[in-house]
């Protein structure tokens, strides 16, 4: 029988340990931020009803995996966390409210794959459910804020509302029904500029790969009112609020927008978050048509080709689709590969595929044991520890291995360490240091020791001295190197 063929669906990817563990990284970074303003975990299926899944948009309905189970029912692969956690409410009606939620767990779109763009992807969800405050959405805001500070970035925060958006679609003279695609279309306004955006109002046009994209037909008049929302003054909060204000002076329906859109910013302003943090730019809408207020997202200023990488927003009918009665709500998702993608791109990722900060090698055979002891010396300690198991008895090889998966330290002990009751420590992340970056040894080593033999007993003590000092150049570095401001 010949061998299965070795391949991957496309969009689809494996994830070595070096990866997983980066990603692990940034997802506790942004949990321990996310778990100080008060949210708990919350876990759903894979799998849902396929009813549960329809009618969020055209868009969102051509990118969910459907099919028929074994037992004939009729499902889907969830595309968000927003409505199973919907689903998930309407099911348990004694939750407190509010209720806080975050939650990390894959999530598929038919999607065409991009860089940083996959149809198996994590999320990382966080949900306030049950108050229509204007507080909640300031504090999903600024929960994104201090996540993205967290992980060292540069970023803005940009965000509108769904209402301001609704009352341009009456102050443009736009039917109703052409509403979420004229959405759809502003929204790339950042991406590919006002005048592609004014010929898919109108006519149609051209992309980059020569495909046709049909326009939706306006009218000149209209074309013209909807340029002017998009290109009205908004250097900073109060300049777009203003000059909102001011076109809509006649719109009776934007009011209450605008209305949440101060109260957003007074939120923001008391916190001490800055217009270059968190901006008020009027094209944002979000792709998802169960908006109803508040939407907002999150970009990475060095990374803009990555889109964003955390969004949302507030949807106060949602859960009304399966409750029958509404329950105001908001949210925020961070693309979790996307913007681990984008961090890897800019060489913010230290990759690493071992969990292990020392290495005991095994020179005498007769003795692992001993080396399995001085092991589990070193973790009761909170020391990772691999006992190197393999078959090579070359100690050279073994710190070849270990440099292969940078391991920072290697413990030695053969006949000699054995008989005076001593080890040998060799500091490989110092060494390895000294080698890819082509240093002077002598004059980097200065006083620190590559290796050194002590005594059995001092063993645990040196090497958190080392691992401490690992620790405090890398905290150093992404200090000097930080990009948030």
């Amino acid at each position: 029988m010949p061998p299965v063929q070795t391949r991957i669906l496309k969009g689809f990817r494996d994830l070595p340990a070096s990866e997983v563990l980066a990603r692990e990284k940034i997802i506790d970074i942004i949990k321990v931020v996310f778990e100080s303003y008060g949210f708990v975990p919350l876990c759903t299926p894979a799998l849902e009803y396929k009813e549960v899944l329809l009618g969020y948009g055209e868009e969102a309905s051509k990118q969910i995996f459907l099919f028929t189970d074994p037992d004939g029912n009729e499902v889907g692969l969830r595309f968000d966390l927003t409505v199973p956690l919907s689903r998930y409410v309407a099911l348990n009606k004694n939750l407190p409210r509010p209720y806080k939620r975050y939650q990390i767990q894959p999530v598929w779109r038919y999607d065409k794959p991009d860089p940083g763009r996959f149809r198996e992807f994590m999320q990382f969800d966080i949900d306030t459910v049950g108050t229509d405050s204007m507080v909640a959405d300031a504090e999903i805001i600024v929960a994104m804020h201090d996540s993205l500070d967290k992980l060292g970035l540069k970023f803005r925060i940009r965000f509108s509302n769904r209402k301001v958006l609704n009352s341009l679609i009456e102050f443009a003279g736009v039917s109703r029904t052409q509403a979420y695609a004229v959405f759809r279309v502003i929204d790339k306004l950042e991406k590919q500029g006002l005048e592609a955006v004014k010929l898919e109002l109108g006519p149609g046009r051209i992309d980059s790969s020569g495909a046709e994209i049909k326009g939706l037909g306006f009218k000149k008049d209209q074309i013209q009112k909807i340029e002017e929302f998009l290109m009205l003054p908004q250097k900073n909060r109060k300049e777009a609020l203003d000059s909102l204000r001011g076109l809509f002076k006649q719109v009776k329906s934007a009011e209450e927008g605008i209305k949440e859109l101060i109260e957003i910013d007074q939120y923001l302003t008391a916190l001490g978050i800055s217009d270059t943090k968190a901006s008020i730019e009027l094209s944002i809408a979000r792709g998802l048509d169960y908006y109803t207020g508040p939407v907002y997202e999150a970009v990475l200023l060095d990374a803009a080709d990555f889109g964003s990488v955390m969004g949302g927003g507030r949807y106060d009918e949602l859960i009304e689709k399966f409750t029958g009665e509404k329950v105001p709500a908001t949210g925020a998702s961070v693309g979790v590969d996307r913007l681990f993608s984008a961090m890897q791109n800019l060489g913010l990722v230290e990759e690493r595929p071992s969990t292990a900060e020392v290495l005991v090698t095994v020179m005498v055979k007769e003795k692992m044991a001993e080396y399995q002891k001085i092991g589990q010396e070193l973790r009761e300690a909170g020391i990772n520890t691999e006992v190197y198991v393999g078959n090579d008895s070359s100690l050279g090889n073994q710190l070849k291995y270990a440099d292969r998966m940078l391991i920072p330290t290697a413990v030695m002990i053969g006949p000699k360490e054995f008989s005076k009751n001593e080890v040998s420590i060799k500091d490989l992340k110092l060494l390895r240091k000294v080698e890819t970056e082509k240093l002077d040894r002598e004059a980097y080593l200065g006083q620190r020791i590559g290796q050194k033999t002590v005594a059995r007993e001092n063993l645990i003590d040196e090497i958190k001295t080392i691992l401490e000092g690992h620790r405090r150049e890398g905290t150093a570095k992404k200090s000097k190197g930080k990009g948030a401001t």
